[in-house]
This record gives C-alpha cells, sequence and structure tokens, in this order.
C-alpha cells in the first residue's frame, strides 16, 4: 500500500477527512476518515486527480473502492459533483465498489450505480473485504462471469431497477425531464411503477414550464420598472440640461445688465465727482467773501449738504453689484430658488458684511424692516436658531 502525506482532503465544516491510498501499484482506495457521523458535502477532485496522476494510472482504466463508514447523508452538490466527475471530469472507472454503505444512504449509492456510464461499473459491498474481492474477480475475469451466471429474470429485474433509478437520478440531479423512460411491458410487474415514473416526469415539466413562467413575468416586470427608471432618468437629465441652460441664459444676462449698470454708475460717479468739486470751489469762494454772517452761514450750510449728499451717492453707488457678486447670486438661487429678488439683494449685502443701518439706506427701509426681513430670511433658508445667516451665505460662496 502506498500514502502520500497530501492525498488527502480537509473538511473542517462537516469534520471529516477524504483519504486516498494506492495498493498493489493499480487499485485505489479512498475513505471518509471521521469518528462521527457527517454528511459528504463536495468531491475532492483535485486530490483525486493527483492521485491518479502519481500513480501513473492516467489514461488507465481505474479500479477503485471507496469506503463510506460513519457518512449519513449526501449533499445535493456532492451528487452534482459525482455526477459531473464520472461523466466529464474523472477518468473511465473499470470498476467502482463502494462498501460499509448505512442503510440511509443506500438507495442514494444505489442511484448513483445505475446512472454510471455503460463503460462504467459501480457496485455496493458491505464491508472492505468484500469489496477487495470484488476488484479481484473483476481483474481476474470472475466478476463477469458471475453476473452473467444470474437468471435471465434476475438480469431483466437488475436492468428495470437500473433504469428506474437513472430516471429518478436525470430527474432530480441534473434536470434531465425530456430524457425518454424505456417501459418494461406492460404484463411486467414493474409496468405502473414505471408508469408512475412517467406521470412524475410529466408532472415535473410541466412545473419547471410553470416556474418558467413565472420567471418570464417577474423578468418583464423588472425590465419594465427599468424601463420607466430609465424613461424618468432620461427626462429629468433633459430637464437638468434646460435648467441649466436657463441659468446660464440668465447668468450672461445679469452680467450684461451689471456691465451696463457699471458703465452707468461710472458716468455717474463721475459727474457727481464734478459737481461735487464744483460745489467745493463754490463754498471756498463763499468762506472768502465777505457777506453778512447770516446769510454766509446759510449758504455754506446748503454746501456742505450737497457735499454730503453726492458723498452718500458714492456710498451707495459702491453697493451696486459687481461681476463676481453676480456669480454668487446665480449660485444662491440655485440652492434657494424660493427667494424672492430683494431677498437676493439683503443677502448679498449681508455677505458684503454691511450693517443693518447701511442695508436700509440702501434699500429704502426702516432698520425695523430689515430685522424683519433677515428674520424671514432666516427661516426660508432653512437655518437652525444658532446659525449665521452669515455664515451660510460664505459658505455658498465657497468662502
Amino acid at each position: 500500500m502506498t500514502e502520500k502525506p497530501h492525498w488527502y482532503a480537509n473538511h473542517p465544516k462537516r469534520g471529516y477527512i477524504t483519504r486516498f491510498s494506492l495498493i498493489d501499484s493499480g487499485i485505489i482506495h479512498g475513505e471518509v476518515v471521521t469518528d462521527h457521523d457527517v454528511t459528504m458535502d463536495y468531491i475532492d477532485t483535485d486530490v483525486f486527480q493527483t492521485v491518479i496522476h502519481e500513480s501513473n494510472l492516467a489514461g488507465e482504466a481505474i479500479l477503485m473502492l471507496f469506503g463510506l463508514k460513519h457518512v449519513k447523508g449526501v449533499s445535493f452538490a456532492y451528487k452534482k459533483n459525482l455526477i459531473n466527475l464520472l461523466y466529464n471530469l474523472g477518468p473511465t472507472f473499470k470498476l467502482l465498489v463502494i462498501y460499509n454503505v448505512d442503510q440511509e444512504i443506500r438507495s442514494i449509492m444505489e442511484t448513483f450505480a445505475a446512472i454510471a456510464p455503460e463503460e462504467s461499473t459501480v457496485l455496493i459491498a458491505n464491508d472492505y473485504t468484500e469489496a477487495m474481492q470484488l476488484i479481484l474477480d473483476t481483474k481476474s475475469g470472475k466478476l463477469e462471469s458471475k453476473i452473467n451466471e444470474s437468471s435471465e429474470e434476475q438480469q431483466q429485474y437488475n436492468a428495470h431497477k437500473k433504469e428506474f433509478l437513472s430516471t429518478l437520478a436525470r430527474f432530480n440531479w441534473v434536470n434531465l425531464l425530456d430524457h425518454p423512460i424505456t417501459l418494461p411491458e406492460n404484463t411486467n410487474p414493474l409496468y405502473p411503477y414505471f408508469k408512475a415514473l412517467e406521470a412524475f416526469q410529466q408532472d415535473l415539466r410541466e412545473k419547471e414550464a410553470l416556474h418558467l413562467q413565472e420567471l418570464k413575468k417577474v423578468s418583464d416586470g423588472y425590465k419594465k420598472k427599468i424601463a420607466e427608471k430609465i424613461i424618468l432618468i432620461n427626462a429629468q437629465e433633459d430637464l437638468n440640461k434646460k435648467t441649466k441652460s436657463q441659468h446660464e441664459r440668465e447668468k450672461t444676462s445679469l452680467i450684461r445688465q451689471i456691465v451696463s449698470k457699471d458703465m452707468a454708475l461710472k458716468r455717474i460717479s463721475s459727474v457727481i465727482a464734478k459737481k461735487r468739486s464744483k460745489v467745493k470751489m463754490i463754498l471756498d469762494l463763499v468762506e472768502q467773501m465777505n457777506l453778512e454772517p447770516a446769510v454766509k452761514q446759510k449758504i455754506t450750510n446748503f454746501c456742505r449738504d450737497l457735499i454730503d449728499y453726492y458723498n452718500q451717492n458714492d456710498k451707495k453707488n459702491d453697493k451696486e453689484i459687481s461681476i463676481a457678486d453676480s456669480a454668487f447670486i446665480s449660485m444662491l438661487q440655485r440652492k434657494h430658488p424660493e427667494l424672492s429678488k430683494k431677498d437676493l439683494r439683503i443677502c448679498l449685502l449681508i455677505k458684503q458684511n454691511h450693517s443693518t443701518s447701511e442695508i436700509a439706506h440702501t434699500i429704502g427701509i426702516t432698520t425695523r424692516g430689515v430685522e424683519s426681513m433677515r428674520y424671514r430670511l432666516h427661516k426660508k433658508l432653512g437655518l437652525q436658531k444658532n446659525e449665521s445667516i452669515k455664515n451660510h451665505l460664505l459658505k455658498i460662496a465657497g468662502i
């Protein structure tokens, strides 16, 4: 017997180890090693292929025995893996003997034996000794002779049993619902069982068809919802593009207005500066003239009032919107579209750090009126009691 330390696979979740060894340079032995009842979860294909390769058995018809002591269950994944191994991944099994099979899983092992390819033989033995004897009988040709020596009735029964179990395996394990069933003669005692199996096949087909219809219905429903969402997204994108385009047009219009007003303000400032200069000249002349004190005082007071008026107009003009401020107003309007033009004007003045009295003088209302507007503005901006309007505006401006 040849054993290697890497010829095993650990199944920690299920609590067992699958171990392989080589007997007499041509027989592979595998077994489940555990001290408690377990359920096999998957085939150790990679380890098994390594054993075959390192034993120089690649391309050969394999003789193998496999022990299932303490195995009480077989997972659905294991069943599918074993069928895949028998038909696609693994070598050709000349003989696979499964031994120490618990009564609870015997029907499953018999089904494995029934669904095996025609060129492979799968048998069930009671213990290791019986399994090894079957292997040796195969090598010597005695096993085939023993099978041929059985009665015709027994051979026919075994053939029907294999067909019945393999059909069940095709239904349950590989979903081959359209595979034809070979029925025995209607006088055969097993005929009713095969008819029941045929009815079961038809039921499974109808169930599969209903399942596919339900899947299609669900799929169509999701496709419809996705299509509706795409329409909404596209509509929203179009709306966003139109809104953005509108904002750009408004921004361009505002910039043009600001430039125009800025030029007008410069002209007005120039005119005011000239008038203020002339009034100062008049004031200087009056102060040099020899007039009655009362008349002189009256004229000088009038001149100083004019100078103060012109100075106030200069300050007011300084508070007009600049091009940089227009960008801030545009951002503020996008974030708070419910604000009126007067609200936007007050927000700009607050951002520019003007006092309540300066704001009142600029927009032509009382300081109490400005305070009331600030209170309403605080609510419109959705601010908490402890939040400052100015700080909120500075955040929008990115300062």
